[in-house]
This record gives C-alpha cells, sequence and structure tokens, in this order.
C-alpha cells in the first residue's frame, strides 16, 4: 500500500503543480488582455476625437494651439499653419502629421527648419505631437 500512496501523493502533487502553473498562465493571458483592452479603448478615443478632414475651406490643427482650425488659402504653408495656430509649447513639435483625404504624411520637424516647406490643401488636418 505504501507504493500506492506514493504513487497518489504524486499524482497529486503533479495535478497541483500543474494547476499553479494553470492559475498563473491564467492571471498572466487576463493581464496582457486588460492591458490590450486598455490600450485599444485609448486609440478608439483618440481616433474620435481626431477629425477626418477638416470642414469645407479649413485646415484643422490638433495639438497645443491657441486656434485649431484656419481658414484655407492658397498660400497657406505647414510653417504658415503652425504660426498662425500658435503653437503654444516654447520647443518644436516632436513629431508632425498631416492628415490629407484619408493619408498620413508625416513630416519631421527638421525638413521644416532646413526651409523646406509643404503647401496646404483645403480638409488637411495637422496633428502636432509633443
Amino acid at each position: 500500500m505504501k507504493t500506492g500512496e506514493a504513487i497518489l501523493c504524486l499524482i497529486l502533487t503533479a495535478v497541483t503543480v500543474a494547476g499553479c502553473t494553470s492559475k498563473s498562465k491564467a492571471r498572466a493571458d487576463a493581464r496582457a488582455a486588460f492591458f490590450a483592452g486598455q490600450a485599444k479603448a485609448m486609440q478608439e478615443q483618440r481616433d474620435a476625437t481626431l477629425p477626418r478632414r477638416a470642414s469645407g475651406n479649413t485646415v484643422a490643427i490638433v495639438g497645443p494651439v491657441k486656434f485649431p482650425a484656419l481658414t484655407w488659402t492658397p498660400d497657406l504653408t505647414l510653417m504658415k499653419t503652425i504660426v498662425a495656430a500658435e503653437y503654444i509649447p516654447a520647443g518644436e513639435p516632436s513629431q508632425i502629421i498631416i492628415t490629407r483625404d484619408g493619408q498620413q504624411i508625416p513630416v519631421t520637424p527638421a525638413i521644416l527648419l532646413n526651409g523646406q516647406d509643404i503647401p496646404m490643401q483645403p480638409g488637411d488636418v495637422v496633428e502636432l505631437r509633443q
């Protein structure tokens, strides 16, 4: 009977260890799902607040600016847009993204500082990220 008890004890130990592994894996999976859900909700909230296209003859500016919409004119450029919108932080934005006809166009601030400028089009959305 001692051999039978030892085998039973060994089986119970294996089941218990397997159960602990399953619980820790389940906890890790639940945690990963929670964080993935949070990230998705934050992205959806961000997407909901960003205009897809500025209305009419305007250019929308998303970010720390005093004036989030400007009337488009044929001579309006990205640099003029940032200046006219009155970008609030003292430094340059870390990233600039122009959304035009549903396409995102990343622009590095260095391009503007080197004298290159981009003409704006009606309906453009300029996102300034810090």
